[in-house]
């Protein structure tokens, strides 16, 4: 056999050339919740799959990707890492607990009875009222338990990470909860197993605040000499928690907070399966395109125990929370929330799916089938959102200079990242002062480089009479619909303090006839067939691209930009679902919509 390349002899380019696609956000049947909800996957069967293999789902469905995703990190929970596989593995004699028995009887019933004894866990947990068998009495066992798991994982993923080719990272997610409320983060290690396996997953505990894994990072890379970053997710269900304008516990926050974390957080996922959490309507009333995938997320938290209010938007948004970013920077010196975002799947099925027309759903029980359109999300747990609610959503994309840990790591940390809800479309953007139409016939992408800066990157104090200006390209999906328009978003801090929000469309298919009304480019047009769960690519464009000029800038304030990239609308999985099963669904199901991308930012930052 031919030995696989080490990461040394795979050529970079000079400047990020591609796009890389992934996932850094997978469940298989190592967390205790994906084995609860009866998954039997686990991360060997995850990595073939992701990789463009063909694999038998747990419900027994043949399911592969259309396309291999270049990179994934298999983000299985911390807490109780391979603990209900032991419990289901248990000879059934020696569990002595009778609720453990009656989980572990459930869970030998297939799906539906792994969801029920997982619904029972969840409440269990929310009680306080575990068995006593389940806290693990003997520390010792426990921390051998976790070793051993951890051990056989950092064993899969070294087989099938392949530098040039497929890029398998080692992670976990740090599922952080403050009653209820989702502060959960992925972590990400740029190292290989001889770094890795000098720690084991850090379990949350009793936390509130995020600061002990801050702790973990830096410990593990002062011991080892490694690098290793966080990814928070699903702000949408943190009541207001994930992005706070005080420090956690109250009372101001602190430069030098906000430099940790900025440090330690560098990107964050704006859209996943659970919701998108980029703009809420309450929060962005001018804007007709916020609040995508929002409907039924919004009203609770992640274990739905707090119902949310209004509130609580502003904490909870990635749009909100740039913004906030600007005004504590401006009284403190410093910007905590200076990220850049990706999206990806938090799938608990070990199948990176967010095609529309292959979704295979967050866990086994709402995998294809003629019922799973309208089943509750958490049957007896969740009686807020439907499974028609979740989204086929969604992608990291990684302008990096190969196909390595080390190169993709870097480029996330360096915020020249973005999200799409699923479509692979091609965007680029970069900042400058001097950008003119003529780039674009030339090498704009090393104009960007030389004359500017990537998304993710900071544009410093202008000349006078300066404004910055955005070489910005789109190119669609090869295999999907074509675009509507490309907008781009600004945030800024105003001359009395407050935080300030517009969004430009900036090109959009058909400008010739689609003229602006009161502000506001028309619909591109509707050309889906939901009878067949189709649509035609005769309106919208195959690339959009622009050099624009924000016209209303100030030298003097501080602001961020980011693009929004609309397609055409086209089916959800749900239309799909409904020709395929011949189902007949409530008017309140979305059965079509625009499926976007969102860049990372670009900040200017006066002197």
């Amino acid at each position: 056999m031919k030995p696989k390349p080490n990461e040394q002899d795979v050529q970079l380019t000079d400047v990020p050339e591609r796009v890389f696609w992934g996932d850094t956000h997978l469940h298989t049947a190592n967390s205790a919740d994906a084995f609860g909800y009866g998954n039997r996957l686990m991360p060997e069967d995850a990595l073939r799959f992701a990789r463009g293999e063909k694999v038998k789902s747990t419900t027994g469905i043949e399911a592969q990707l259309a396309r291999p995703l270049d990179f994934l990190v298999i983000s299985d929970h911390s807490a109780g890492l391979g603990g209900l596989n032991e419990l289901y593995d248990a000879p059934r004699f020696l569990i002595r607990d009778p609720t453990m028995r009656r989980w572990h009887d459930l869970m030998h019933e297939g799906p539906q009875g792994s969801l029920k004894a997982m619904g029972e866990l969840i409440r269990a947990r929310l009680a306080n009222k575990l068995p006593a068998q389940m806290s693990d009495p003997d520390p010792e066992k426990s921390a051998e338990r976790l070793r051993s798991v951890w051990d056989d994982h950092i064993s899969t993923v070294e087989r099938y990470n392949e530098p040039g080719k497929f890029t398998a990272f080692l992670g976990f997610e740090y599922t952080l909860m403050n009653g209820g409320n989702n502060l959960h983060r992925n972590v990400i290690f740029r190292d290989g197993s001889d770094r890795v396996k000098t720690v084991v997953p850090l379990e949350e505990a009793n936390y509130t605040s995020p600061e002990a894994l801050w702790d973990y990072m830096d410990a593990y890379e002062k011991a080892t000499g490694g690098r290793v970053l966080a990814i928070p997710h699903n702000g949408n269900l943190s009541n207001g928690l994930m992005w706070e304008m005080i420090a956690p516990g109250g009372g101001p926050m602190s430069a030098a907070y906000a430099r940790r974390r900025a440090t330690r957080e560098p990107v964050v996922e704006i859209t996943q399966i659970k919701g998108d959490s980029e703009a809420h309507p309450f929060l962005s009333p001018n804007d007709e395109f916020a609040g995508y995938g929002t409907e039924g997320w919004d009203l609770n938290n992640v274990l739905n125990s707090q119902p949310t209010k209004p509130g609580d938007y502003a904490g909870s948004y990635v749009r909100e929370a740039l913004k906030r970013g600007l005004a504590i920077e401006q009284r403190v010196g410093a910007n905590p929330y200076k990220f850049g975002v990706i999206g990806s799947t938090d799938s608990h099925t070990s199948l990176a799916t967010a095609d529309e027309n292959n979704f295979f759903g967050k866990s086994p029980v709402v995998e294809p089938s003629a019922h799973r359109a309208t089943d509750a999300f958490v049957p007896g747990l969740d009686k807020v959102r439907m499974n028609w609610q979740s989204l086929a959503s969604g992608y990291a994309a990684v302008w990096a200079r190969g196909n390595t840990r080390a190169a993709i790591f870097d480029a996330i940390m360096k915020k020249e990242v973005y999200a799409t809800t699923g479509p692979r479309m091609t965007v680029r953007v970069f900042g400058g002062w001097d950008f003119t139409e003529s780039d674009l016939k030339g090498d704009w992408v090393h104009a960007g480089y030389k004359r500017g800066v990537p998304m993710g990157g900071t544009l410093l104090d202008a000349m006078p009479n300066a404004r910055p200006r955005f070489i910005i390209s789109a190119l669609k999906d090869s295999r999907g619909a074509n675009l509507d328009r490309v907008q781009v978003v600004k945030g800024w801090v105003d001359k009395a303090g407050r935080t300030q929000e517009k969004v430009f469309d900036v090109v959009w298919s058909d400008m010739a006839k689609r003229q602006p009304v009161s502000g506001k480019v028309p619909a591109v047009g509707d050309t889906v067939d939901l009878a067949r769960a189709s649509y035609r690519n005769t309106i919208g464009a195959p690339t959009l691209t622009t050099v624009w000029t924000d016209p209303d800038f100030d030298r003097s304030l501080r602001a961020f930009y980011y693009v929004r990239v609309l397609e055409i609308p086209t089916p959800t999985w749900v239309a799909y679902d409904a020709v395929k099963y011949r189902l007949t669904l409530p008017p309140s199901v979305r059965l079509k919509g625009q499926e976007r991308a969102y860049t990372s930012p670009i900040w200017y930052s006066p002197s």
